[in-house]
C-alpha cells in the first residue's frame, strides 16, 4: 500500500497484523497519529533531560575551573576591558534569576533586574557571597527546567518582550551560559599556567615531535 503524499514522512511506521500473509500493513490514521505522538513525546522528553544535563555539566565545568584559582585570581582581570571570574559568575547568576523565575508566566527580563551592577563587584562582596549567589542562580534554573513536560516545549514565553518557544528560550540560555563558562575556564587556566589541572582529555604529543615553543 502506498502512502498518499500528505502522509509521507522521513520515518515509516509499519504494523504487522496478526494473521496477515504479507508484512508491512500501514497503520490506519488514528493508530499512526497515536504512535507519532508517542515518538514526539519521547523526543521532547529526551530533549528536556539532555538540556538539564547540559546545564549541570556547564555548572560543574565552571566550578572545577575556578576551584583551582586563588582568591586573588578569582577577582583579578587580565586587562581593563576584561571581566574577572567573579564578574562572570555574578552576571550569570543575575541572568539566571531573571530568566528562570516564573519562567512560563513572566517576561525573562524582570523589571527589578539591575544588569549593569552584575558587572560590578562591590567592595564588601566576598568570595563566599558570590558562591552563594551562583548556587542560588543555578538552583533557579534547575527548579524551572525539572517540572517541564513534553507539551510545554512549544509554549510561548517572553524575553525582553520577544516571543520564544520554551525550546528556543532553553537553547538561548544554554548558549549564553556556555559562552561565559568558556570565559571562566580560560581565565582560570591563564592564572594557573603550568599548574593547571586539565578539565578534559590531556593532549599528548606524537612520538619524536618537537614542542612548538622549543628553543624560544
Amino acid at each position: 500500500m502506498v502512502l498518499s503524499p500528505a502522509s509521507r514522512a522521513p520515518v515509516s511506521f509499519f504494523y504487522f497484523a496478526p494473521g496477515a500473509h504479507a508484512p508491512g500493513f500501514i497503520l490506519s490514521p488514528a493508530p499512526q497519529a497515536k504512535l507519532l505522538n508517542a515518538v514526539n513525546d519521547q523526543l521532547a522528553q529526551h530533549y528536556l533531560t539532555d538540556a538539564l544535563k547540559t546545564f549541570h555539566d556547564y555548572k560543574t565545568l565552571a566550578e572545577r575551573a575556578f576551584a583551582q584559582v586563588s582568591d586573588d585570581d578569582f577577582f583579578a582581570t587580565i586587562d581593563s576591558e576584561s571581566n574577572s571570574i567573579a564578574v562572570n559568575m555574578k552576571h550569570m547568576a543575575g541572568n539566571m534569576l531573571s530568566r528562570w523565575t516564573d519562567f512560563l508566566t513572566t517576561d525573562g527580563e524582570k523589571p527589578n533586574r539591575e544588569r549593569d551592577l552584575e558587572f560590578v563587584i562591590l567592595p564588601d562582596t566576598g568570595k563566599a557571597d558570590l558562591l552563594a549567589y551562583w548556587k542560588k542562580g543555578w538552583q533557579c534554573v534547575f527548579d524551572a527546567i525539572e517540572p517541564l513536560r513534553a507539551d510545554d516545549l512549544l509554549r510561548t514565553v517572553l524575553i525582553r518582550g520577544e516571543k520564544h518557544t520554551v525550546m528556543q528560550a532553553i537553547n538561548r540560555q544554554i548558549a549564553h551560559y556556555a559562552y561565559h563558562t568558556g570565559q571562566i575556564v580560560y581565565l582560570a587556566k591563564h592564572f594557573k599556567s603550568s599548574e593547571w589541572q586539565t578539565l578534559s582529555v590531556r593532549a599528548t604529543s606524537p612520538p619524536n615531535s618537537t614542542p612548538i615553543l622549543s628553543g624560544r
